[in-house]
């Protein structure tokens, strides 16, 4: 019954998986992904030892659980308000903004979700096509903007967009995991720097 589908949960059912789910993840955030135990999540949760595998197969599948949540929270559309009349560098900053504040909500997890994805190649694979939503939206914009005369035409439109998301997430997991730097508009402001220079909107008035 492992990883049953919620639909063929009772009540008290999903309510038992959703206290084992975020036990799992301030467990891993406290003590890391390897030396968790089941019975550290069980004990965390408030629940039997053999209740944990009625729902999970394992510790990993548990992390999937997680890490799908976190990377629908990453990637999910911006939540910052912008009017309809923006401009592209407004849209630029108002993305770095918001995904700038996701990755903090997540970063004791993005740090594990990434130590993991090192060693497990469905985490790797999981990564993978989360960071291929993000920087599909973006290629998306990309190819609009060049549409419309603002972008070079002759530029990959998917390769910019994931040159750029790879810029973007290494800053962000250098600043937010490792801890480096602590001006955190002057940051922002030069990631929206370097992300309106790479497309040309620089040229923009």
């Amino acid at each position: 019954m492992a990883e049953e589908s919620t639909t063929a949960l009772t009540e008290r059912g999903v309510r038992t998986r959703e206290r084992l789910i975020q036990a799992a993840r301030e467990v891993f955030e406290e003590m890391g992904f390897l030396d968790t135990r089941v019975r550290h999540i069980t004990e965390r949760a408030g629940a039997a030892y053999g209740t944990f595998y009625t729902y999970f197969d394992s510790k990993e599948a548990v992390l999937r659980e997680v890490a799908d949540r976190i990377f629908a929270d990453m990637t999910g559309r911006d939540r910052l308000p912008l009017g309809p009349d923006a401009s592209p560098r407004d849209r630029v900053s108002r993305a770095n903004r918001s995904y700038y504040t996701a990755y903090l909500r997540n970063a004791r997890m993005m740090a594990i979700i990434e130590q993991v994805a090192t060693f497990n190649e469905e985490f790797r694979e999981m990564r993978r096509r989360h960071r291929a939503s993000a920087t599909g939206r973006s290629a998306r914009a990309i190819r609009r903007w060049q549409s419309e005369g603002l972008v070079d035409a002759g530029l990959d439109a998917d390769l910019a967009a994931r040159a750029l998301a790879a810029m973007v997430d290494h800053s962000l997991y250098l600043r937010l995991v490792q801890g480096e730097g602590d001006d955190t508009e002057r940051f922002l402001d030069t990631l929206d720097a370097l992300t309106v220079r790479a497309l040309g909107l620089d040229r923009l008035t």
